[in-house]
């Protein structure tokens, strides 16, 4: 199964290099709901706390200056502590 990949306050040079600000900004207030993924997606999150529960695996924290990577496929549930707003781009 693949993971989750989370940087955790990931480098200024590494969001410019792969053009972060250029992308769309999604947000999404206090709630919990299921999602799978179609294709990939890679997020940066600007506000929010969250935990991701893949299923059959074990749920991952995330939250303000992680850089993450959900794989295509993948199904989850997400669980939104603290409102969230993120940079993302989903893979062709």
């Amino acid at each position: 199964m693949k993971e989750i990949t989370v940087v955790r306050n990931a480098a200024q040079s590494e969001l410019d290099k792969l053009g972060v600000r250029n992308w769309d900004i999604w947000t999404k207030e206090v709630s919990k709901f299921p999602w799978t993924y179609d294709s990939t997606e890679h997020c940066y999150f600007l506000e929010g706390e969250i935990i991701v529960t893949p299923d059959g695996g074990a749920p991952v924290t995330m939250g303000v200056g992680d850089l993450v990577t959900f794989p295509a496929g993948m199904s989850c549930t997400w669980d939104i502590r603290v409102p969230v707003r993120k940079h993302y781009r989903f893979d062709d």
